[in-house]
């Protein structure tokens, strides 16, 4: 694969936050186990919760569940699945009402199917029953309760539901609440339902709603629709279900606990064992591993591969080889489907695994919007012009969100032109943990200190594994404050960071790192300068024509003290933000050709241009620049270059001092 369609494959579309129906988070175990439970006899009637905090892929089970169920359905003992979710009940109606016809209305669409009098009979029954649910009543009820910011008492809610008067051709029928429940057991017990073996009412969302939507849900479940041949499945997190009914039913209402002798487990609140009540079982949905975490990482990648590379078929095979890795928690020995290659993938995911799943606590949802914030940040960048590697953008991001702290110190040190020192030292010391601590640490002091109090740069050769180790550059001068042994004070979570790949010291990520900052309103103001030198600054480099003798009599009349301190800011810009390299190259050449005693610090900073980084118009422009010396300076940077670059400084231009 090549490198252009590994960046493509990488960078894949927005992930959709719609319930998946692949399981690619290894819960079709989960979902099974529910099923046996919805179809265990032992267990009818059944209310069985399915616990997990938002994001951990609760609907992603209702929707393995459904299936199983489907697949497990038969024409002679079929089971009826019936999807509701009280969060988005219209309001004027209420949730009892609203789930109580959600019920009805499937067994109305399966009665359509039935045949001759059975289906006559049941479908009276049903009508009955819709009969009996006073809908004028119930909305006059919601509004009456909604202003008045309480539960309905015990006497309204009886009211919903519609008395039948004794006469000569209903006899002895029965009445109000309990009335409608024995209906609707009658109906579920009836020749025309005689081939469903179970209905199975998936609750979804129950943990958004306001908490009098949760209570009177419950209730509906219970006291209303509680008989043979039903079953609930509601997938909630049970603290949040839990505290709706704190807030909503008085203290007095709630069920006690009888205190235990001194081993037994500590009594449960009152509101738990209301929700026990009505909950028979709850599985709880774990959240992802580490393997599970990878896993779900390689896999959210390969199924928005922008090629269309994986057919569902080999998707569903590669799901079943991860799952085969999960007792040896590696997938170091994964092999594809005939034919496919997760390489790029695969390591993108084993990258990112550690920090993602600390940071985010295994939650399937927050990686994905983890990863769809990413490809927007990064498609919004490279529509700016700013275009960086997949990999790049993905350990930017890491830092920006689930490092926000260190994100801001980051940002410190671009403003305070110290980011590529500061990144060197940093990866240096995260890729030779345990080895010794580098001699001289680049410390930040004021910017109008003196001369010499920015620029600093890490004494060292750099090289990371896998590439050819650079030649040492030329030494500037040190600030007494850059001591030897210095501590840098990055934290655990910094260099934790920096181990990551790829490394970033010699990119430039300025211009990345403005567009990330500006999201969150921050403008970048650098600090490098005094305010009095930064207005002079963007005068001075002037590169075109217009305006270039303008900036050379200004260079001419700035003070030599701050002639030096503009050379040394000058020439971090140059060296660290690529797109500002020509004007900050042409600003040291006119302020050294001004005050010729900083000659030697100008050439010090152009000596640390980075040789990978320099432009054929940067070249140019130091090839022609008319200072004493300059040729040592050429040839230092002839060495370390090649093709046109190196051409460019091999024959100077005339001109362009």
């Amino acid at each position: 694969m090549t490198a252009e369609s590994t960046e493509s494959t990488l960078a894949g579309q927005l992930w959709s936050d719609v319930p998946a129906k692949v399981d690619l988070l290894a819960a079709t175990a989960i979902a099974a186990t529910v099923a046996d439970a919805v179809l265990d006899d032992a267990l009818d009637p059944l209310s069985l919760g399915l616990s997990g905090p938002w994001g951990s892929g609760k609907t992603t089970v209702l929707e393995l569940v459904d299936a199983e169920l489907d697949d497990r359905s038969t024409d002679n003992c079929k089971v009826v699945v019936v999807r509701t979710d009280p969060w988005r009940y219209d309001p004027s109606v209420g949730a009892k009402e609203s789930i109580i016809a959600d019920v009805l209305a499937k067994l109305e669409e399966e009665l359509a199917q039935v045949d001759g009098e059975a289906k006559t009979a049941a479908k009276s029954a049903l009508r009955s029953l819709a009969e009996r649910v006073n809908w004028s009543k119930a909305l006059k009820l919601a509004a009456k309760t909604g202003l008045a910011l309480q539960l309905p008492r015990f006497e309204d809610l009886t009211e919903l539901i519609e008395e039948r008067s004794d006469d000569e051709e209903n006899p002895g029928e029965p009445r109000g609440l309990a009335g409608f429940r024995e209906e609707f057991e009658a109906l579920m017990a009836s020749e025309g339902l005689a081939h469903v073996r179970r209905v199975a009412v998936l609750v979804d969302d129950l943990d958004r709603c306001l908490s009098n939507t949760v209570v009177e849900s419950l209730e509906a479940m219970r006291l209303f629709l509680s008989v043979p041949k039903m079953a609930f499945i509601i997938a909630a997190d049970e603290d949040r279900v839990a505290d709706a009914i704190k807030a909503e039913l008085p203290a007095w209402e709630m069920p006690k606990e009888r205190p235990g002798g001194a081993d037994a487990l500590p009594p449960e609140p009152p509101w738990k064992l209301y929700l026990h009540k009505i909950v028979q079982t709850t599985v709880p949905l774990p959240a992802l591993g580490a393997f599970d975490t990878e896993a779900y990482l390689l896999l959210l990648q390969v199924q928005n591969r922008p090629d269309n590379q994986f057919t569902e078929d080999q998707l569903k095979e590669l799901i079943a080889s991860c799952g085969e890795l999960r007792g040896a928690g590696s997938l170091d020995d994964l092999t594809p489907p005939v034919g496919t290659d997760v390489q790029a993938e695969l390591a993108f995911a084993h990258r990112m695994t550690a920090v993602l799943y600390q940071k985010l606590a295994g939650n399937p949802r927050r990686i994905k919007r983890f990863l769809n914030d990413m490809n927007v940040r990064r498609s919004i960048a490279a529509r700016r012009g700013i275009e960086l590697d997949y990999d790049v953008v993905a350990k930017l991001m890491v830092l920006e969100v689930l490092l926000p702290q260190q994100f801001k110190e980051v940002l410190d040190w671009l403003r305070g032109g110290e980011l590529r020192d500061r990144l060197t030292v940093l990866e240096r010391l995260a890729n030779n943990a345990g080895e010794e601590t580098p001699d001289e640490i680049p410390v930040k002091e004021p910017a109008a200190a003196s001369a010499g109090a920015n620029g600093k740069a890490p004494k060292t050769k750099k090289g990371t594994e896998g590439k050819q180790e650079k030649e040492e550059e030329p030494k500037e001068a040190e600030p007494e404050a850059a001591t030897s042994g210095a501590d840098p004070g990055f934290d655990d979570d910094l260099l934790r960071w920096a181990k990551l790949d790829p490394q970033l010291a010699d990119i430039d990520l300025s211009p990345y790192l403005h567009l990330a900052a500006s999201f969150s309103g921050d403008l970048l103001v650098s600090d490098e300068l005094p305010e009095r030198l930064r207005d002079l600054a963007l005068q001075l480099t002037v590169v075109s024509p217009i305006g270039r003798k303008a900036a050379d009599e200004l260079a001419a009349r700035i003070p030599v003290e701050d002639a030096s301190i503009l050379i040394r800011y000058f020439s971090r810009r140059a060296r660290d933000r690529e797109q500002e390299q020509r004007g900050a190259v042409a600003a040291i050449g006119r302020l050294a050709s001004a005050h010729s005693a900083l000659i030697p610090t100008a050439f010090e900073g152009l000596r640390r241009l980075p040789a990978d980084q320099l432009s054929v118009p940067t070249a140019i422009h130091i090839a022609g620049l008319k200072l004493t010396g300059i040729e040592g300076v050429l040839s230092d940077l002839r060495a370390r270059t090649e093709g046109q670059v190196k051409n460019a400084l091999t024959k100077p231009s005339t001109g362009n001092a």
